[in-house]
Order: structure tokens, then sequence, then C-alpha cells
């Protein structure tokens, strides 16, 4: 008996998939068979009359009956000089089926001779005619060869049935847990489980691992096992990095996903997902950790806002992280935007740090909002003393909302 699938709950680690999933297969085979018709006495059978035939007894292949039906003296008046041989369906129904007939070689090696012919797929039925060979052989040429000895005749019959069905498919699952490598790494790092490192910024001292380290980022590789590094040794300080911004850090690290702020802030510190990630951006950068970079990438961008456009945008800059960067000058530029956006701290900021930045918001408004370019024109060109324009490339001058000309501009901040 076939094992019975197990039965599970929905607490357990099936997929909505793995669940309501079904499948089924469509089949298609042959199932072969084999009758041999033996003739003893083929000289007191001979004569029996053109259109008479001997019927061999019936035998099953793939679930029907047959039979192998021979003309000694021919099937018709115009092949009466040949020996005919036909197998009939006996079982009522279509049947499609192979068909092979072979004389059985008859001094005893039981060779198949020459006269094996085969025919090809074909529909039987019992409301038609038999299929097979009205001039399977010249009479004479039977008599005369080793297929016939001692008035013994063996005719041998191979029958390939195409059956075809539709099978459901079962479906075995065993439920897998998601992977918990993540938790157990964490747990090395936060019980200080087989640590060999202590990495010291500012105040605080962590232990860590360096092979997992050095695994996870390409400076920490260096900094142990490079040519300048140092595999022994046990102390290393980190500066310029807050103890916080490390510690979430080096949760990524043991764990690869975004740190959670409750993990990273302890009770005397108000840590939030907002604050701490251009800080860990900055790390990422740093420590050369893309993966990272790129998640605090996309939560920044989340968080665009028009009070922080500014500040997000020269981060950006600042870190070459272009989609980013895109989606700042984007959100700038467009003229809903534009007024509140220099209004913002971070926007005076942004002017007095990088001219550079202020062209790009001036020409991602031109090729995107013709309508709101003009806000960006007059304050490029009036809002600062000491800011003059002169013959700086791709910027563009508008009259209404029609392109008139190309002309060069240039920025320059008087200090």
């Amino acid at each position: 008996m076939a094992p019975k699938r197990p039965r599970v709950s929905e607490s357990q680690y099936y997929t909505d998939e793995e669940m309501l999933s079904s499948s089924s297969r469509w089949i298609c085979e042959t199932v072969k068979g084999c009758h041999e018709f033996k003739i003893e006495g083929y000289s007191q059978a001979k004569g029996i009359g053109v259109g008479n035939c001997m019927t061999s007894s019936k035998f099953n292949v793939g679930g029907h009956d047959w039979v192998i039906v021979f003309y000694p003296d021919g099937h018709t008046e115009a092949t009466q000089d040949y020996i005919a041989v036909y197998l009939w369906l006996v079982s009522p129904g279509e049947v499609r089926a192979t068909l092979e007939c072979k004389l059985l070689d008859q001094t005893g090696k039981r060779k198949h001779g020459y006269y094996s012919i085969t025919r090809s797929l074909r529909t039987f039925s019992t409301t038609e005619d038999a299929w097979g060979w009205p001039e399977y052989m010249k009479r004479w040429k039977l008599e005369t060869s080793s297929y016939l000895r001692d008035d013994c005749l063996s005719i041998h019959f191979t029958v390939g049935v195409r059956e075809t069905r539709v099978e459901d498919v079962e479906h075995y699952v065993i439920p897998v847990p998601p992977s918990d490598m993540s938790q157990k790494l964490k747990s090395l790092l936060e019980y200080e489980i087989g640590s060999d490192i202590t990495i010291q910024v500012g105040n605080d001292l962590f232990k860590a691992h360096k092979s997992i380290l050095a695994a996870r980022s390409p400076v920490f590789r260096a900094m142990f096992f490079g040519l300048a590094g140092n595999p022994d040794m046990e102390i290393v300080a980190i500066e310029d990095v807050d103890p916080f911004v490390f510690k979430a850090m080096l949760l990524f690290l043991y764990s690869d996903e975004f740190p959670e702020a409750r993990d990273v802030s302890d009770s005397d510190s108000v840590c939030t997902s907002t604050t701490i990630t251009p800080y860990l951006l900055a790390a990422a950068d740093r420590f050369d950790l893309s993966r990272l970079k790129l998640m605090c990438e996309a939560r920044l961008c989340k968080e665009i806002s028009k009070n922080n456009v500014a500040t997000t945008l020269v981060l950006a800059d600042q870190y070459q992280c272009l989609q980013l960067k895109t989606a700042c000058l984007n959100f700038a530029a467009k003229p809903e935007n534009a007024g509140d956006v220099m209004k913002s701290d971070g926007f005076a900021d942004l002017a007095k740090s990088s001219s550079s930045l202020l062209i790009d918001l001036f020409k991602t408004s031109a090729a995107v909002h013709i309508a709101g370019v003009g806000d960006w024109v007059h304050f490029i060109a009036g809002s600062f003393s000491g800011l003059h324009a002169h013959n700086h490339p791709s910027l563009l001058t508008y009259k209404g909302n029609e392109i008139v000309k190309f002309v060069k501009f240039s920025v320059t901040i008087t200090k």
C-alpha cells in the first residue's frame, strides 16, 4: 500500500503555493505483446481456395483481443499467387497499434528471416477491415524457402498497442523551516562566543570574529588578512564612527538584515531608523558594504520630503548614490515643491557649499518641468550675492513654455 500523505497543520512551514498546488500528467506509451501462429500440415491446408482463411486463437495485448488471419491461397483473385497475412481486432472499439509480422526459420536456428515486415501506427476497429499484407510472399517462394520445413509454417506477430492516460501527481511535501542562520550568527555576536578580535569605537568595546568580518567586508579582509594586515591582532581601534552606528553595522554584518533601531539604541539614547540611516550610509561606504549601502539608499529615498530633500541630495552626491540623487533632483525640481525646498535650512547649506548641485537642480527642472524652471532661474540669478552667470554649458533660457535657445551659463561662488 502506498504511504499516506502526512497531515500537516497550517502553522507548519508550507507556503500558499505548496498548500494549494496540484498537477497531473498525460502519458502516452506502447504496450507490446507477441503471438506465434503455427500451421502444421501446410500441404493439406493448401487448396482451401481463394478468400478462405485459417485463424489463430485469440490473444490479448494491451487489454484487447486479437487474431491472426492467414490466407494460403490468396485473399482475392488478383492476389491468388501470394500468401496473405492479416491482424484482426476482436474486441469492440477502436485501438491504435503497430504490427510486425515475421516468418520463423524452420531449420532450428529460430532466426527471423528476410520476410519481417512492419506496419506503422494504424487505427484498428471491429467495424473495419483488418490491417496486413495481401501480397506478403509469393507462394512458390514460401514453399521453396527455409520458412517451410516438415510441412510446418510459423507466423510470428508483434503488436504494439498505443495507450494514453492522465494521472494525478501526488505531492509529498516535507516542511522545511526557514533559515535561522542569521539568528545563530547574531547570537555569536551578542554572547561573544568564540570572539577573537576586540574593536574599540570611542569608549565602547565590541567583540567580534575576524573571519566573519573579513568575509563580509573587503576593508576588514584587508585589515586582518591583507598584505599589510595582521591576522594575529587582538584589538583594533576604529575612529570617526559613532559607537551606535558601528553596532548597527555589526548587526548587519552578522545578519545581512537592516538593523532595527531597538537593537541599536540603549535607554539613554533615542535612535530611530530615520536618524541612523544617514550615518549608516557613511559607514557602509567606508567599509565597502554595497548591499547595506543600497538598503540605506532605498530607505532614504522613501523618506524624501520638502524639509530634508536638500540634505539628502548632498548626502547622495557625497557617497555617489546615483539613484537617490536622481530621486532628490526630480522631487525638488517639481514646481509645487521648489518654493518650500528653497526655504529649508538644508537648501541654504547646499547653496553655499555646492554650486554643482544647484546647476543639477536647474537642469533637472529644465528637462522635466518646464513650467517651474523660472523659480530656479530667479533663485540662481539673484537670491545670493556674489552669484554670477556667464558661459556655463547646457543650461536653457525659456520664454513662456517654449525653448528659445541654448545659452552658456556658469556659476561661481565668491568668497
